[in-house]
């Protein structure tokens, strides 16, 4: 048996819990394994995002992606934002993070979705040159500006 990736479901929250709240630790937030089990739980509840799991040999979930299907007002049509995209340390370098992209843009494609859109930070150079390997275009035209509540 090879790496998959699949749609999550709710059989998968206790694992995929476990990799959101790495997910957010990589971007430097303090732990927090009940907010992190809720915010996933939430999501399968609500039916509000597309969540793909990357699963190991063992069934053993690895890596994931969350899309949130929005709409393009300029283009009329439905996107996806790919929010969330993570592999756990102890798997990368095996091609998990090309997978999981490659499954997203699939399932964009097979959803009716014109684009989707994604952010990364600045300086996550090695996610930046697999975006741009897969044909991903970095937009240089808009700035992203953020207002919280």
């Amino acid at each position: 048996m090879t790496n998959t990736v699949r749609t999550a479901n709710e059989q998968d929250l206790d694992e995929l819990a476990c990799l959101f709240d790495s997910y957010r630790q990589f971007y430097e937030l303090t732990p927090d394994a009940e907010l992190a089990r809720e915010f996933i739980k939430d999501r399968f509840t609500k039916n509000d995002s597309v969540i793909l799991v990357a699963v190991d040999e063992q069934s053993s979930c690895i890596g994931f992606c969350q899309m949130y299907p929005t709409y393009c007002s300029l283009v009329a049509k439905p996107i996806y934002t790919l929010y969330d995209i993570f592999v756990h340390h102890d798997a990368r370098e095996r091609g998990m993070g090309r997978q999981l992209l490659n499954a997203a843009q699939n399932r964009s494609v097979a959803d009716g979705m014109a684009r989707m859109d994604l952010t990364t930070a600045k300086n996550n150079v090695k996610a930046q040159s697999l975006y741009l390997s897969l044909g991903w275009v970095r937009d240089d035209v808009f700035y992203t500006y953020s207002w919280n509540c």
